[in-house]
């Protein structure tokens, strides 16, 4: 190994800047150099996204920037495209300019994992996802978009199709976006849309299988589905997306259609796909393989962890059983990896990963969430704290802990903030129609992928 050697962090999202951070605080200034690679120039905490989309949280500071926090660390933004391992070298494509090749002495593959979608007809037109802050945005400014077209018109039509609002997928991240933005939107039309009444409105999640909230026991699943349904949601379990029309029809596997100008797929995510183009060994789920300590199974100054890494529970005794693919263990496993790296550069043994799964914990809406901890079941009012307690307290630095606090402290104090910024989808819209035409002042045409318009990548 090198004098000095080089650490390469292919990653920069719970892992990727957990471990950097940690390195960057346990080793000497000179004893190594840490490099980070990342396609983004933050990290996104996305518990948050949800608070975000729904105007709780400012979408800027669900996000940690890398360059201010990882001062004494290399940042590249761009991604990696190819990796060998056996000869410690990198490929690195950057934002712009040409491709180039980094040795490196120690390798962190830490590039977490992507959305899993399925080849379901009309998906990829009309659907939007809910993993990036830009994305996040995009749905706020969309829903109360939605919001705006409906009270603006009497044609019962379009009034229809822009207040159905259709979700697919049942786990944590579906049903906190689901239930957070359809609570924004009540709050909306209740204050500010004497023309609709959120009866007008309606809200259907569509989950393949028969329950929802898979990390909590199934009582708990069922008294959210309870919640929702009450609020005059639609949940359809054992029910799967069949297809999207090019006119937005959403068909589904129980024979319903119908129309919706908003399609959000959270339906599971899966190994970053840029594996592929690596000679780490992965398992049948696409995982890198790894051995207890967080070290590459079979390989030499490798480490991975997170949504990609599968990493042997110690705490369950069934055979093959690997930690679940959470922030939860993401935060812990990458402050292991840390001391183990150093551990390793100082000449030690690295130390076996174990942590027992403390629970779960969602929010359901404003003042409305569940949550299982330590066996614990909570519900209402103490589950929303307890869910705004432990994430901000998981958010990395005090710069962001605190505008989050000050974000639900000036919330706390006034009205929610419900405008749609809709011009962030498209902001040399009028520009260019007024360029073109020579028109300026004058509304644009209407675009025809206006509903389905996807998110400028980026944006923050």
């Amino acid at each position: 190994m090198a004098q000095r050697p080089v650490i390469l962090v292919v990653g920069g999202g719970y892992v990727g800047l957990y471990t950097a951070l940690s390195l960057q605080r346990k080793l000497s200034r000179g004893r190594a150099e840490i490099v980070v690679v990342d396609p983004q120039p933050h990290m996104t905490y996305q518990p948050f996204l949800p608070e975000a989309a729904a105007g709780s949280v400012e979408p800027r500071h669900v996000v940690v920037p890398l360059r201010p926090t990882l001062n004494r660390c290399r940042v590249i933004t761009g991604a990696v495209i190819g990796l060998t391992h056996r000869e410690k070298r990198a490929r690195i494509a950057p934002v712009e300019g040409t491709t180039f090749e980094l040795s490196y002495d120690v390798l962190v593959m830490a590039a977490g994992s992507v959305a899993r979608t399925l080849p379901i007809p009309g998906l990829a037109e009309h659907g939007i996802g809910f993993k990036t802050v830009g994305e996040a945005i995009y749905l706020r400014n969309h829903v109360l978009a939605r919001l705006d077209a409906a009270s603006s018109t009497d044609d019962p039509q379009v009034r229809t199709r822009a207040l159905t609002f259709t979700f697919v997928g049942g786990g944590y991240a579906g049903i906190e976006a689901f239930a957070e933005l359809e609570d924004m939107a009540r709050y909306a039309i209740e204050h500010y849309y004497p023309r609709l009444s959120a009866a007008d409105m309606r809200w259907v999640l569509v989950e393949a299988t028969g329950r929802i909230l898979p990390e909590v026991d199934l009582d708990m699943g069922a008294w959210t589905v309870r919640q929702l349904t009450e609020r005059g949601m639609d949940v359809r379990l054992n029910t799967r997306l069949e297809s999207v029309s090019d006119d937005g029809v959403v068909r589904l596997s129980d024979g319903e259609e119908f129309p919706s100008e908003t399609l959000v797929w959270t339906a599971g995510t899966k190994p970053n796909p840029m594996l592929a183009e690596t000679d780490l060994p992965v398992d049948s789920r696409g995982r890198v393989e790894c051995e207890a300590t967080l070290q590459v199974r079979g390989m030499d100054d490798a480490w991975a962890a997170g949504d990609l890494a599968a990493v042997p529970d110690l705490t369950k005794d069934e055979p093959g059983a690997t930690t679940a693919p959470n922030a939860q263990h993401a935060v812990r496993q990458a402050k292991h990896l840390a001391d183990n790296i150093v551990a390793v550069l100082a000449g030690n043994d690295p130390t076996p990963y174990r942590h027992k799964y403390v629970g779960s914990v969602a929010s359901l809406g404003l003042h409305k969430g569940v949550a299982q901890v330590y066996g614990v079941k909570v519900k209402g009012w103490p589950a929303w704290f307890m869910h705004r307690g432990y994430h901000v307290s998981r958010v990395p630095t005090f710069n962001r802990k605190a505008r989050v606090v000050a974000d639900w402290t000036l919330a706390s104090l006034f009205r929610r903030e419900v405008v749609s910024l809709g011009q962030l989808q498209d902001p040399r819209r009028e520009f260019v129609f007024a360029a073109n035409t020579g028109r300026a002042g004058q509304l644009p045409p209407p675009r025809t992928d206006q509903a389905t318009a996807l998110p400028p990548t980026g944006t923050a």
